[in-house]
């Protein structure tokens, strides 16, 4: 799998001459670096990109030459891939969990930035990793609010243990700092709100001055054609609620953004294998392959049909049962997708915002799951 050298102007001119029979993923860089701006421009602190949302070597080196300098690396392979990309750019190893061996490699690689989340890792940084110049940051979780799914069912220390830690890696001389993750996919700004507050609280009751804030992922792309991310109010909102929360010692700001980078740089289109009698749709991609979220967040109706010949499907949209190409029941997409009428065997449906979280877990399952890719100018159909 690896990006087509041909540079096309859309989606539906690759789609009209080509016939692909495989489901393909359509990247538009000038989409990324867009959405890198956006953040720069917008959000008041460092922006850093989560890597595992999109790991593409591509999608790297465009958000790099957009001006993102740092980089949230969760593994030795991401972290060695930062160093080749973006070799200038900060990495910050913000996976809360390491073997001795990974903290090992990302120590040899220079890496000065480090999370934690329990005594236990913490006691491992503190035996292998140098004190000048590191920064660690204690994660802590809160309640999940407004989110797709909740990271803190994995990660992040209770507000009380947060304290015994972040006061610890003072105490040991690290840079001391925060970090937290509302969860995935946070369409309200208010989100954020009561983290950054209790990141105050946190510090405050560890007698700690703290380097950095970092207010994690969780900014949205564009899944929904009602609901459309409002970006800049979550940035707003963040800068008012920090210098609320922490006065004369507010922070610098960190985020580290993923999908809101990456998902809209590129659209999937996916070929109608079979109408069964008018009512299930197969397509040749599903839950093992590009489209492994949809059941665990929610569909995306941001979705257009073009017919062999590129003209638009315009029938009235009917619910429709959707299965993946695989053998397996589980391959169904949530819910009825929303198909016009006069879908037809042959057809590319095509989905926009497709870049977060669909070539890493793309798999081979049933021999099924050649995914192609392809650079356009513009994913407009």
């Amino acid at each position: 799998m690896g990006l087509s050298k041909t540079i096309w102007s859309n989606p539906t001119d690759y789609l009209k001459k080509e016939q692909p029979e495989n489901p393909v993923l359509f990247f538009a860089p000038s989409a990324a670096q867009a959405a890198a701006r956006r953040f720069i421009d917008g959000f008041p602190g460092m922006v850093t990109y989560a890597v595992k949302s999109n790991p593409g070597e591509a999608m790297i080196e465009n958000l790099a030459a957009a001006g993102v300098r740092g980089f949230d690396c969760a593994s030795p392979f991401e972290i060695d891939l930062i160093n080749r990309l973006a070799p200038d750019a900060a990495i910050h190893y913000n996976n809360p969990v390491r073997a001795r061996h990974e903290i090992a490699h990302a120590v040899e690689r220079g890496v000065k930035s480090y999370s934690v989340d329990s005594k236990s890792e913490l006691a491992k940084l503190v035996e292998m990793v140098p004190v000048q110049g590191t920064e660690i940051s204690v994660r802590f979780k809160l309640p999940v609010a407004g989110a797709a799914y909740n990271f803190g069912a994995k990660f992040g220390a209770t507000v009380e243990l947060a304290v015994e830690l972040l006061r610890e890696v003072a105490a040991k001389g690290y840079i001391p700092s925060i970090t937290f993750h509302p969860g995935t996919q946070c369409t309200d700004p208010h989100a954020w709100e009561a983290y950054i507050r209790e990141a105050a609280n946190i510090a405050s009751a560890a007698g700690v001055k703290i380097a950095r804030l970092n207010v994690g992922g969780g900014f949205p792309n564009h899944r929904l054609q009602a609901v459309v991310p409002q970006l800049e109010d979550t940035f707003r909102l963040i800068d008012r609620v920090a210098t609320e929360a922490f006065g004369a010692d507010r922070p610098a700001l960190v985020c580290e953004p993923g999908r809101a980078l990456c998902g809209d740089a590129f659209a999937l289109a996916a070929r109608v294998k079979a109408l069964r009698d008018g009512t299930h749709v197969f397509l040749n991609d599903g839950v093992y392959g590009s489209l492994t979220e949809l059941p665990m967040i929610g569909v995306i109706d941001r979705i257009e049909v073009l017919a062999a010949d590129g003209h638009k499907r315009t029938g009235e949209a009917l619910p429709r049962i959707v299965f993946g190409p695989t053998c397996d029941s589980v391959d169904r997409l949530p819910g009825e997708i929303p198909l016009p009428s006069d879908l037809a065997e042959g057809d590319f449906v095509v989905w926009q915002g497709m870049g977060s979280y669909s070539t890493v877990t793309n798999t081979r399952f049933n021999g099924f799951g050649e995914l192609q890719m392809a650079t356009v100018l513009s994913l407009k159909l």
